[in-house]
């Protein structure tokens, strides 16, 4: 979906910046929650092979980062301070993320049709029709997260927001959820314009927050965009339209605003065996063949916990390695967002050099599950 700045009038459940800032760092849960999957999915080909495959994973990944990167600035810019060393920002997979037009589970798999399939769901653009229909009520039944199928009280649905097993819930309104991504960024955007149009009333702003703590484009570059830093309300609105379009397209299309092709039609790619070129439809690509062998895979076992490991206490001393290392990982880009920048540059290399600590883990059979091998558990 496109969004752009909108009136007020139209609607927003946002009343508070701290509304704002509960939004904001469910922005950041969510752009981070699919980061897991798709470097699962990246490192469990075989080397060598797949170079399609590989290479559009690969951007998506980092333009994840970016996105991230781009929801930090603005929450940081509106006096907010993202956490993303906070318990529950890691999602326990196999997580629901009920932000969509269908309910899915977001798993942890090697590349395959089924962890491609997650990957167009996640990315998958829906534009509400009417007004009334921005929001879906949750049906919790069929989540199946609650003895009775019924809305979980406040004190049972903070536990599965912090355990990390659902993301992307509206704040305050459990009965509810967006049906898109889009949607939801589109809901921040109508916040900012309302918080902002009283704050300037009054004769004051939302934007309080510390200029140090902004990533300037100096310290990121994703080749699909620059960091943009948020001073007021048109960058805000810039940076968080910039989120949405690289993910679902601009205006229903194949392409974002800066000429790139968003992240589902990135994928739609592999699904179809043929890029996207210039003039094409949706669904219908029509350039040069791209070439996808399912079988030149590592059989990752789907969402390993550290618990399925007691039989190769070797690739359990390796996951646990890996958990520390990327609870560090966090850690640094945390301390960026917190006035510390040039750390971004150290975490974007750490991320891609995360395929030593996998490689332990992703190429080793285990000794309980024949025909799997290890893989990371991302358990912090």
């Amino acid at each position: 979906m496109s969004v752009s700045t909108v009136e007020p009038a139209q609607g927003t459940k946002i009343q508070t910046i701290d509304d704002l800032h509960q939004y904001l760092y469910k922005g950041l849960q969510l752009e981070h929650a699919t980061l897991p999957p798709y470097l699962t999915a990246l490192y469990s080909l075989h080397p060598g092979k797949n170079a399609d495959a590989w290479h559009v994973i690969r951007v998506v990944a980092v333009e994840e980062m970016l996105h991230l990167t781009l929801v930090a600035n603005v929450l940081n810019a509106v006096g907010g301070t993202p956490e993303l060393t906070k318990q529950g920002f890691v999602p326990n997979y196999p997580a629901h993320l009920p932000c969509g037009p269908e309910y899915f589970k977001v798993h942890l798999r090697p590349f395959s049709p089924e962890a491609l399939e997650t990957f167009l769901a996640i990315e998958k653009p829906a534009q509400a029709e009417a007004e009334k229909d921005r929001y879906v009520p949750m049906d919790w039944a069929a989540l199946g997260l609650t003895s009775d199928g019924a809305t979980p009280a406040s004190e049972e649905l903070a536990e599965l927001e912090q355990s990390g097993t659902i993301l992307g819930l509206v704040p305050g309104e459990p009965t509810y959820r967006f049906l898109s991504i889009g949607e939801f960024y589109e809901e921040i955007i109508r916040g900012i314009n309302r918080l902002e149009d009283e704050a300037r009333k009054a004769g004051k702003t939302i934007f309080t927050g510390e200029p140090a703590r902004q990533v300037t484009p100096e310290y990121f570059y994703s080749g699909g965009g620059d960091v943009i830093e948020v001073t007021g309300r048109d960058t805000a609105v810039a940076a968080l339209t910039l989120v949405a379009e690289q993910g679902e397209g601009l205006h229903g299309g194949i392409f974002d605003s800066q000429d790139e092709i968003a992240h589902y039609y990135r994928f739609q790619q592999l699904e179809k065996g043929r890029y996207y070129q210039k003039g094409d439809e949706p669904g219908s690509p029509s350039g040069p063949e791209l070439h996808v062998d399912w079988s030149a895979v590592y059989p990752v076992k789907p969402d390993l916990k550290l618990e399925h490991l007691a039989e190769d206490p070797h690739i359990l001393a390796a996951a646990k390695e890996f958990n520390e290392f990327y609870a560090a990982f966090l850690a640094k880009i945390n301390l960026a967002y917190k006035g510390q920048p040039n750390l971004l540059l150290e975490a974007v290399w750490e991320m891609f050099r995360m395929r030593d600590g996998m490689n332990r883990l992703i190429r080793n059979p285990l000794t309980a599950h024949p025909g799997a091998n290890a893989g990371p558990t991302f358990e912090l």
